[in-house]
This record gives structure tokens, sequence and C-alpha cells, in this order.
């Protein structure tokens, strides 16, 4: 075991938990995990490193706190570790570490190949490095010219890992009605499924538009409120009659309402997280004294309790985050980004579609039981996800990170105890996030029409 646990670190072996109890698990699915715990540990300083509360903690807490401070050179009272310039430079060398991982294992086609070996193991090794590159950012000259350059560098990744991720949300839309349409040409069961779907999708997007129209408008003011309810319920109406209009439906025969009522409850979704990330409102009552209006009442009291609302918040957020990158990485997504997807004739109906294995690791016969748990080597015949695109995400995902802790544009008076305290950037980033999702879809419904020499797949 121990000699196991030698190799995961500084060989090129794939990493198991040493627990015989546990599951097998892939090669591949190890390595991702790896990089993703390198990922949550960088996220997890930058919050630390945003909250007050902890710092102030610190200084009253550790003994010869402010000689600790000198003796690493971080200011005084460590002042240089602490704010939105410490974050920028922990996410630069993280995302440094991604992009040269990036730039190191494009072409890889074999996990044989020397470049692979790197990629799949030496994890104390990269360990170090990592820490080395955040580390040494902090002995960057000329801090605040660095500091002004990588703002927009880090609102340019930040943005584009968003359109990443609403491309591939239109792509999921597509591939499951495909995919469940392909099974009604054999069982009516699934023409029954979409439209029970579909119904269902649809009722949460009316109920989500008709509880904001409850909640955050009032007959008296609002009008931010209403004319973007408004506007975006009538996109959601708008995209559902183009889907299933005669010249769309001659084109694209697959294209329905399922896909419309997916976008619908994620529109509705990004309006309601953008309604709750606006600044609040304020009036005078008639005793002269400022209330808050636009917001629903009972929401007020669920701020109370600050770090406790912020902090399971965090991990919510940051948890989809990660989500969102290990499941854009597969084969498959990476695929679709550049246009190429499977053929109608070879989908095969099913009711977990999106979970599809990256390799048939089960027809592998090489496995490690040494000490701990079996670690399945499914990548023999060749790499099941595309290495290069896995690190693009990830350093895209290390941006956005740095963007969304800093509160986007909003980076001097940010804190992670304010994380839910609405501003303006984030309100229309969410709100612009929502119509180039709508654009996108509409896209691929309207690209057809427009270029009918060219051949679209979805």
């Amino acid at each position: 075991c121990l000699t196991f646990q030698l190799a995961c670190c500084c060989g090129t072996a794939a990493c198991s938990l040493c627990c015989k109890c546990c599951p097998k698990i892939k090669q591949s699915t190890s390595t991702r995990f790896m990089y993703a715990l390198y990922f949550i540990l960088v996220t997890i300083i930058c919050c630390v490193m945003m909250s007050t509360t902890v710092a102030n903690k610190m200084k009253t807490h550790i003994p010869f706190y402010k000689q600790m401070c000198k003796g690493i050179q971080a200011g005084e009272m460590c002042e240089k570790l602490v704010g939105y310039s410490a974050v920028y430079k922990v996410c630069f060398g993280m995302a440094c570490f991604f992009f040269l991982f990036f730039l190191f294992t494009i072409k890889i086609n074999s996990s044989k190949s020397c470049r692979a070996y790197i990629h799949n193991g030496f994890w104390l090794v990269k360990l170090i490095v990592l820490a080395a590159m955040c580390s040494g950012a902090f002995f960057i000259p000329d801090q605040d010219t660095f500091l002004n350059a990588w703002r927009y560098v880090g609102a340019t990744g930040g943005c584009l890992f968003i359109v990443i991720q609403l491309i591939l949300l239109v792509e999921f839309a597509h591939k499951w009605n495909k995919n469940w349409t392909a099974g009604a040409n054999h069982k009516q069961v699934w023409n029954g499924l979409l439209a029970l779907v579909t119904l269902i999708l649809y009722s949460i997007a009316v109920a989500a538009l008709v509880l904001m129209g409850l909640f955050y408008t009032r007959s008296e003011g609002c009008m931010y409120n209403k004319v973007l309810i408004g506007v975006n319920g009538g996109l959601c109406l708008f995209v559902s009659l183009v889907a299933i209009s005669p010249c769309v439906q001659n084109r694209q025969p697959h294209s329905g309402l399922l896909q419309s009522g997916v976008i619908s409850c994620y529109v509705m979704y990004l309006t309601f997280s953008a309604l709750s990330s606006k600044p609040p409102e304020t009036i005078l009552d008639e005793n002269n004294q400022n209330i808050t209006i636009c917001v629903p009442e009972f929401s007020q009291g669920l701020h109370r309790d600050e770090n406790l609302v912020t902090g399971l918040g965090t991990t919510i957020l940051f948890g989809c985050i990660l989500y969102s990158c290990l499941t854009s990485t597969t084969r498959s997504s990476s695929e679709a980004l550049r246009g190429i997807y499977a053929t109608a004739e070879t989908e095969v109906a099913r009711c977990c579609f999106c979970c599809v294995p990256d390799g048939d690791a089960d027809a592998e016969e090489h496995t490690e039981k040494r000490g701990g748990q079996t670690v399945v080597y499914d990548e023999k015949k060749g790499t099941v996800y595309s290495y290069a695109y896995f690190h693009f995400v990830f350093f895209l995902a290390s941006l956005y990170v740095m963007m969304t802790v800093t509160h986007w544009f909003h980076y001097e008076s940010a804190q992670i105890e304010k994380f839910f305290t609405g501003t303006w950037s984030i309100f229309w980033i969410k709100m612009v996030s929502c119509w180039v999702c709508v654009c996108l879809y509409l896209w691929t419904l309207i690209a057809p029409l427009c270029c009918p020499t060219r051949e679209f797949s979805v």
C-alpha cells in the first residue's frame, strides 16, 4: 500500500484511495478527480483570502501573528495575503498551471506516450509546481500594471467559460430530444415520456414566471423587474413558436418543444438569479424611513445569519462550477463544441442518456489491485477524453472563480461575507448570459434556413 501511494504521488500510477472496500475506479476518472482536488484547494484558499472574519480571527488567535507576517514578507499584518489583489495573484498561478498543461497535452491520443504519463501521475511534483506558481505571483514586479491587465484577462476568460457552458446546455437540449425521438421510432412509450417531460418543463417555467411577477414586482415602481420579466418571458414564448414553426420543422425534424422547455427553464432560473443579485431598491414610507422594495419580504429574514448563508451558498456555487468543469470535459462535449455529433442511426434511447461512459473500462484486462482500491486502466486503447481541452476548461474556470469571488468589477469592496450582496455587474452578467443562451438556441434553429446549402447537425 505504501509503495503504491509513493507511486501515486511521485510516479505515473493512477491514484486510488488505498481502501479495499471502495468500488473500482477508472484511471481517467481518478486523474480528473485529482486535478479537481487541486482546483478545490486553491478555490478554498481564495475564499479564505476574501474573508475579513477569518483574517480577524487569525490576528486574535495566532500567537506571534505580527512577527510571522513580517517573516514571510506579507506586510505588518499580512495585508498582502488578503483582499482581491491576493486572489488575483493566486488565481494567476492556478490559471498558468492549467494553461501550461493545456499546451503540454495538445494532440495526445495515446495514454502510453511520455506526456500522457506526466498528465496521469507525478501528483506530488505537480502540487509543488502549483504551489510555486501561486506563490511566485506575489513577486511579480509592477503589481498595479499586472492587476489592471490581469483583470481584463480574467473578465474575458470568465465570460468565455460562461459561453462554453451555454453552448453545451443548448447541445444537451438537442441531444436529449434526438435521443428520445430515436426511441419513439421503435416504442411509443418514448413519445409519452417526451410529452410528459415537456409539460413538466413548461409548467416549471410558467410557475417561475408567475412567482417572479408576484414577489419581485409591485403596482408602483420596480420598472426594471417588470420589463426584464416581461422580455424574458416573451423570449421563451418566441423561441418555442420558432421551434415548432413549419419552416424550421422542414429543415430540422428533430426540433421540438423539449429543447425549448429546457431553455425556458434555464432562462427563468437566470432571470431569478439576476433579480436576486440586483442591488436593493429603497423608498421612503409614510414615516420617512427607508424600506426595501421589489424583493420578497421573507428573503430579508433569510440573510440574518450571513455566515451560514454565505458558507452554504458558496459551497453550492463552486460545487456547480466543478460539476460544469467535469461534465464539459468529456470527449462528446469537446466534439460538440467543434460541431461533431453522433448520427441519428447510432443513437440508442435511454432514460439516462447523458451518462454514457467515456470508454469501455470493463473490457480492459489490466487492473491494479496492490493493497487497496482496484484501479481499471481504461485508456489502454486510447484516451477517453481530450487532455488539452480538459486543462483549457479548468484554465477558464480558474478565471471565472477569480472574477466571481472578487464580485467581478466591484472588486475593491468585495468580501466573501458579502458574496450574495447585490451588485449591478453580477446582475448584468447573469442577464446577458440569459440573452446569449436564447440567441445560441435561436441560431441553431434558424442557421439551416440562413445557410440552406450547408449541412447542420444537432
